[in-house]
């Protein structure tokens, strides 16, 4: 322990601690203790406790002014929280380690039970949605133990948020926060919970929404998307909402609708939310997505894939000069005004999708195979070039194979 260690300092710290006074009350203290101000955060990003000087103290606290330390609280390998600080003298470094060692012990008694009853609130949504819960009496009894009304049936919302830089550490768990939040906007009572999906580049939050009331559920996904973009700059989200399902036995096929609607929504500049029942003709394809996503896939290998993987080598565009040209009617000159090019350009371009992929656009199978093949990419939830997540190494969040059924 290092001679300059003052032990007197952390008196107050540990009598707030043993009076169980909570936690802000043990941040002033340590604030007191370091002659600094203090900002808890936990680890889903909700700012615990505040020890500051001003609003504008701790508004630079959260905004990692200059001065302003990130310090990582730990009990053993994980992290429980950060404790962001700016001294006005600098402490022990063995006076901080202490002081942070007994906020993050006292974080994660505390938080402790909160963190139980989430866990089974994940487990419970994801053995829900996976269909693992068949009997509908079985259902309702395990969700009322967990405070969830599915009396009245139930929807589901699936968050898509993409990061256009290297994310910083804790980022998923940020992004289910926001969701949490932003649903809640629209319903006080309901349960999310994120995805853990290798092949899935970004993060994923399934929400589901109890009661039969639509309008309470479009409230849910707007407060979503309202809080992602106001809570996360620099990401790129799609946000997709089922359909109620007024027997809760039905909410498998919800959670496929709302990640059907998500795909979708991926995929079009304009729209980041979208309704199931706002996705077309898609909504054909949702067996497909959910009892037999190989034969999906097989279609759109033998139709656009050639495309998607010219696009990612090469840096051009022709998926989007193909979609284009379809929504323009098969319209060379409209395709070019919509893509502000040349028409030369297009016709050059739609040779080369022939040359790929062995279709002609000029033909009426070539262009509805090509159409099929573009929504079957969009159902599976593969970006294509310059998409939001077409960083290497992801796999644009698809359809994961062994999800029959479930969500």
């Amino acid at each position: 322990m290092s001679a300059g260690l003052d032990l007197a300092a952390l008196e107050p710290v540990t009598d707030a601690i043993e009076s169980g006074a909570g936690l802000p009350e043990v941040v002033r203290a340590a604030a007191r203790a370091l002659d600094a101000s203090l900002v808890l955060i936990d680890r889903s990003s909700a700012v615990l406790a505040v020890a500051a000087r001003s609003p504008a103290d701790e508004q630079s606290l959260m905004a990692d002014a200059p001065g302003v330390t990130s310090l990582p609280l730990r009990v053993a390998d994980m992290q429980v929280g950060t404790l962001r600080l700016r001294a006005r003298s600098q402490p022990s470094p063995a006076l901080l380690r202490l002081v942070a060692t007994l906020i993050a012990s006292e974080v994660e008694r505390v938080r402790a039970p909160e963190h139980a009853s989430r866990q089974a609130q994940t487990e419970f949504l994801h053995a829900v949605l996976a269909g693992e819960i068949s009997e509908r009496d079985d259902l309702i009894a395990r969700a009322k133990e967990l405070m969830i009304d599915l009396d009245s049936g139930a929807s589901v919302i699936v968050a898509r948020a993409h990061a256009h830089a290297p994310a910083e550490e804790g980022w998923r768990a940020r992004v289910l926060a926001v969701v949490e939040r932003g649903a809640r906007t629209g319903v006080s009572r309901c349960v999310a919970a994120s995805w853990e999906r290798p092949e899935l580049g970004g993060a994923e939050v399934a929400v589901l929404v109890p009661g039969g009331d639509e309008a309470v559920a479009r409230r849910a996904a707007d407060g979503v998307l309202r809080e992602l973009e106001a809570g996360l700059p620099g990401y790129t989200f799609s946000v997709g909402r089922s359909r109620v399902a007024t027997d809760p036995v039905d909410l498998p096929r919800a959670a496929n609708e709302a990640l059907l609607a998500t795909n979708v929504a991926q995929g079009r500049e304009a729209r980041s939310l979208l309704a199931f029942e706002e996705t077309g003709a898609y909504r054909l394809l949702l067996s497909s997505m959910s009892e037999n996503p190989q034969e999906l896939q097989r279609f759109f290998a033998e139709t656009v894939e050639p495309l998607v993987a010219y696009d990612e080598q090469y840096d051009t565009e022709l998926v989007h000069t193909v979609e284009t040209y379809l929504e323009a009617d098969g319209n060379v000159a409209g395709t070019a005004q919509r893509l502000f090019t040349h028409r030369h350009t297009v016709r050059y371009r739609l040779e080369r999708v022939k040359e790929l992929c062995g279709l002609d656009v000029s033909s009426t199978d070539g262009r509805e195979k090509l159409s099929l093949g573009l929504k079957a990419m969009r159902v599976l939830g593969i970006a294509a070039s310059g998409g939001p997540a077409s960083e290497a190494g992801t796999g644009a969040g698809r359809v994961p194979r062994g999800r029959s059924g479930g969500g």
